[in-house]
């Protein structure tokens, strides 16, 4: 039989409604802060095309700019956000972002190739992040006061290190081409961003890894019961937040030639926003990566159109601010319903 035979069923399909299309994708991973951002985007869309001298959003030099600032908030969201699924925190990628840039750099400048000072400063924050990890288990110690104490130390580090002063980063041609350069009219910085995105997506939501990850962060006890080892399913997200905050170091120094002390100061706070706007959850085990990431583009889509529209910056932490607080709202009753986002 098909359809045809089936008249009411075919009626009923054809008979959806806007409201019915709205809840789809608002049940759908991500679904609320995709329609949010589409909404967004098609708003600035239409103000650029219908005032594209006061509002250049759609100008080529707008959209290198966004190209060139999204990454490094971007990596270091997305081994946030893989951490907040497992079910915990890290506030020390701020301070292991600058401090693996420094490591890095300083290698560099004292003739080690920037293709093997990079692995090294991206082995350095994976180190960490598992000193993080070993710690909180190893101590029954909330993640959120371990990376806080790591927030601090590695920041004290880089002073340590190096004093206050910036440092030089000047890597061959090709790894200033391979990681900012430009690729097909492209940032290199942004696809290798999108690289990750991909790449994460897979790990988290087409592997059994993935699986593990949303069960530690879901029900910790029912996970070790069916099996799962979700002290190293910890200590592996740990390694991926530090592993990502370097190679946001990387990305950022590659950009600008030189580490200052203290550009990462905030920027772990801006990452778990991110998140938190995409959709993850604060408990742990519900969260995408397509959530992260539209988390971190609409914080930049509103920081552009704030500093187009010659908007005074404290007016970008209030909309984040406010935003943050929504999306936690929502999200918390998504929890309570168990629903998914």
């Amino acid at each position: 039989m098909t359809v045809t035979d089936y008249p009411d069923a075919r009626a009923g399909t054809q008979r959806r409604s806007p409201s019915d299309w709205l809840h789809q994708i608002l049940t759908m991973p991500a679904g609320a802060i995709l329609l949010v951002f589409l909404v967004v985007q098609l708003a600035c869309i239409l103000a650029g095309l219908l005032f594209p001298d006061d509002f250049r959003y759609l100008s080529s030099q707008n959209m290198g700019i966004m190209m060139r600032s999204v990454p490094v908030l971007g990596c270091l969201a997305l081994g946030a956000g893989i951490l907040m699924i497992a079910g915990e925190f890290d506030l020390s990628i701020g301070s292991v972002y600058t401090f693996t840039a420094v490591i890095m750099a300083v290698l560099v400048g004292n003739g080690v190739d920037a293709f093997f000072a990079a692995p090294a400063g991206i082995a350095v924050g994976a180190l960490i992040g598992l000193l993080n990890g070993a710690l909180t288990l190893r101590f029954n110690l909330p993640s959120f006061i371990v990376t806080l104490g790591g927030l601090l130390f590695w920041r004290g580090a880089v002073l340590l290190i190096n004093g206050a002063v910036q440092v030089r980063f000047d890597p061959n041609p090709v790894f200033d081409a391979m990681f900012g350069g430009t690729v097909l009219g492209f940032n290199a910085a942004f696809l290798w961003f999108l690289g990750l995105c991909g790449v994460f997506y897979l790990l988290l939501h087409r592997h059994r890894f993935g699986n593990h990850v949303f069960a530690t962060g879901g029900n910790r006890a029912a996970a070790t019961a069916i099996g799962v080892n979700t002290g190293r399913i910890k200590l592996i997200a740990f390694a991926i937040a530090g592993g990502m905050a370097a190679f946001a170091g990387i990305l950022a120094t590659t950009r600008v030639g030189s580490v200052q002390p203290g550009q990462g100061t905030g920027l772990e706070l801006q990452a778990i926003a991110a998140c938190v706007i995409g959709g993850l959850s604060l408990r742990g085990g519900r969260g995408s990566i397509l959530g992260v990431f539209l988390g971190v583009m609409l914080i930049f889509t509103i920081t552009d159109v704030l500093l187009l529209m010659r908007a005074p910056g404290f007016y970008l932490d209030m909309f984040i601010a406010t935003l943050i607080v929504v999306a936690s709202i929502f999200n918390h009753g998504l929890d309570r319903r168990g629903g998914t986002l």
